[in-house]
């Protein structure tokens, strides 16, 4: 029913906060303000889903040089790697808008690029609907002939992959959607004005995300690049207002904090803060990790290096030490301009979903244990899960000699405490004064091990 709302009865957090709704009432509609749409609980499906893929593709797709910022990096900044690859290349007036009719994706299959995002393990999708260069993924009507309706694929990419997902039960849809762009003369006006003028965000920003919202119904609204401007130049709580209370979304949609200047780590649905964002510690809110397996580029890159790419024991150590410590990680991959999705991404994402097959058990619908890492043993990471009741102990490193030592995190009790191998089966533990205990884990095979790169004990019994 129009203007339904989750009731503001109390925003709990397994401790600090972390917002999951715990109770409806009477309905309380959000205002178009930081303090009142700061208040609205999480949606809890975000928090227990742990893990998500974020796909950058673009037009930025067909040079596939340097990285999802080519255009920037060639026009505005003129760098010299960026000039020396036009002139090598593509002949004189040659400009980034020609690249457009070559972003083709005659290879993309939405179902196929389901199937793999399914076999990674992840719970939802988040696609770059529009970058900062302009051109939308969808056939938006305010961006005429620079979208890929009208030019390239001629295809509406966005709704084939939300109907994709849509297809596969354990994947939610979630939709990027750059705030502002580089070299749109509205915007550029605007800044030139010190945005005390909005002529950008009502003529394009607003309508698109309205558009996408009412069009594909995403569970996750990402939000980026403020263009150095203000929140109300966006009219960003206005927007959130609508989407938290009167949209076809408004009970399962989750925000990030980029609504403009000033909001990351402050504002919004959940926190990202800064790109590649681990805290190190428990934050008051709940927060995510946004990273890319290419360590340079979040676009697809041809001249990338295999060492260019983070290894699968690199993502899931980032894994364990992003959930462990409260939040989600998104993990980025960049297709190719055909729409391919590279066999190096591929293979990295089935072997994250090879790993959470034995262990997703401590990362799906966990929450963070009372020390999140161990004090005594280095590269220990522990969660909780509330549905077990059951301690998990992640090592990133298997001891040589066959034991390790969990401290201070672990209260053992004699004679109730059991540990298991997650895949394997109960393990032997001695006690560790003054608290703790000592695992015997099984001299195995590297070929006989239940998963290869980290590997998890549950402890049922604990105090």
């Amino acid at each position: 029913m129009a203007g339904r709302c989750w009731a503001v009865l109390a925003c709990v957090g397994l401790g600090l906060g972390l917002g999951l709704l715990i109770g409806t009432g009477t309905c309380s509609r959000y205002e178009p303000t930081w303090e009142s749409l700061d208040s609205r609980p999480l949606p809890d499906w975000y928090d227990q889903a742990k893990f998500g893929i974020f796909i950058h593709w673009g037009v930025f797709s067909v040079p596939s040089f340097g990285s999802e910022w080519f255009w920037y990096y060639l026009r505005h900044q003129r760098a010299q790697p960026y000039v020396d690859f036009m002139k090598a290349n593509y002949p004189p007036g040659f400009t980034y808008q020609d690249f457009a009719p070559q972003f083709t994706a005659e290879f993309f299959n939405a179902r196929r690029w389901v199937e793999v995002l399914a076999a990674s393990g992840a719970q939802y999708a988040v696609l770059t609907t529009k970058h900062h260069e302009g051109f939308t993924l969808w056939g938006s009507e305010t961006s005429w002939n620079w979208n890929a309706v009208d030019v390239g694929p001629k295809r509406d990419l966005v709704g084939e992959l939300a109907d994709a997902l849509r297809s596969h039960s354990h994947l939610r849809l979630g939709l990027y959607h750059s705030l502002f762009e580089w070299f749109n003369p509205l915007y550029e006006q605007d800044a030139a004005n010190a945005f005390k003028t909005n002529h950008f965000p009502t003529a394009k920003t607003l309508p698109e995300l309205y558009d996408i919202v009412t069009k594909y119904r995403p569970d996750v609204v990402w939000s980026d690049g403020d263009g150095n401007a203000p929140d109300p130049y966006w009219n960003s709580t206005g927007f959130l207002a609508w989407l938290y209370n009167d949209s076809p979304v408004r009970d399962t949609v989750v925000t990030n904090d980029r609504w403009g200047r000033g909001c990351m780590c402050k504002h919004g649905g959940f926190y990202t803060c800064t790109d590649r964002f681990v805290p190190g510690h428990l934050l008051p809110r709940k927060w995510e990790n946004c990273m890319t397996i290419d360590r340079y580029s979040w676009g697809y890159r041809r001249n990338a290096q295999l060492s260019d790419y983070l290894t699968i024991q690199d993502l899931i150590s980032t894994l364990v030490r992003t959930v462990a410590l409260g939040g989600n990680l998104l993990m980025n991959i960049g297709p190719t301009h055909d729409g391919v999705i590279a066999p190096i991404f591929e293979e990295r994402l089935r072997q994250v979903g090879s790993w959470l097959a034995v262990n997703g058990e401590a990362i799906y619908n966990s929450t963070y244990w009372r020390a999140q890492n161990d004090s005594l043993t280095p590269h220990v990471w522990y969660t909780f899960g509330p549905r077990q009741k059951a301690v998990y102990a992640m090592l990133l490193d298997w001891p040589k000699d066959g034991v390790v030592v969990l401290g201070e995190p672990v209260l053992a009790a004699p004679g109730g405490t059991q540990v298991e191998l997650l895949h394997y089966g109960p393990l032997k533990w001695d006690p560790v004064k003054p608290s703790g205990l000592q695992v015997h884990l099984p001299p195995l095979a590297f070929n006989q091990m239940p998963c290869q790169w980290a590997w998890t004990l549950k402890l049922t019994g604990v105090a």
